[in-house]
């Protein structure tokens, strides 16, 4: 059975599986569904229609699947769905989605989601992500898997962040950051690639120097259109680089460079 402490809210409906742990003050509301071995600290708020999965650790005063911050926002019934092995420090806010958007917001599996952090509306982020504190990502923001975020890190509205990038602290990003990438500067600028990430991710040296030959193209001098031509004729049978390439292609909002 769940363990509740006494003084913890929790509305009837919500549902709470074995080695759930409701601390202090929590208030739990009656449209959540949290996973096995799962526990939510003092004071930790968690609003209705949000999803928890297993063994993920709330700290005091959270706020999880409160409404949108959008002017179009009417109390329409969306939702927030967060995987397992999540770490939500103190004072981080996660919203759910909106109507006019994808109607929910997904966080993944294993993220480290540091104090004061803001995920926004309509956000999708993937797996092994971490946010330093009070880092930001607008609404339908998407965060690909092993991204790093420094702190006060600001990414704009319908951006997207690759794969295994780090972006450093302070920076704030209007445009799409390409995968593998380390970006930072005022006004930001791609670096260069994200050497320390990609040999902490396990990526092996023969892709990592594909990555890096890649983008010496892509951001060469014969322009971007010929890079991408180039970098795809001789290195597109890696799969990152592929994923690079796509990345690249797919972008609506344009991507950082140098």
């Amino acid at each position: 059975m769940a363990e509740i402490d006494p003084r913890a809210v929790v509305g009837e409906g919500a549902r709470l599986a074995d080695d759930v742990k409701i601390g202090p003050f929590a208030v739990i509301g009656g449209k959540v569904r949290i996973g096995r071995g799962t526990v939510v600290s003092a004071h930790a708020v968690i609003e209705d229609n949000t999803v928890i999965g297993e063994d993920n650790w709330i700290a005091p005063f959270a706020v999880l699947g409160g409404a949108p911050q959008h002017v179009t926002y009417k109390g329409e019934e969306t939702s927030l769905v967060i995987g397992d092995r999540n770490k939500v420090r103190e004072y981080v806010t996660i919203h759910r989605g909106t109507r006019g958007g994808r109607g929910e917001t997904r966080v993944g599996s294993d993220n480290f989601i540091m104090v004061g952090c803001h995920i926004a509306h309509d956000c999708v982020l993937g797996d092994r992500i971490i946010m330093a504190n009070l880092a930001t990502v607008a609404g339908h923001v998407v965060v690909e898997d092993d991204a790093v975020f420094g702190g006060f890190v600001g990414v704009h509205q319908y951006c997207k962040v690759g794969r295994a990038v780090m972006i450093a602290a302070g920076t704030k990003s209007p445009k799409d950051i390409t995968p593998f990438a380390l970006v930072g500067g005022e006004p930001p600028r791609f670096v260069g690639l994200n050497r320390v990430g990609l040999k902490r991710i396990g990526l092996p040296e023969a892709s990592r120097s594909a990555l890096r030959k890649a983008y010496r193209l892509i951001f060469g001098k014969e322009g971007l259109e010929k890079g991408l031509a180039r970098a795809e004729a001789e290195f597109g049978t890696v799969p990152e680089v592929a994923h690079l390439l796509e990345f690249i292609l797919t972008s609506e909002r344009g991507i950082l460079r140098d």
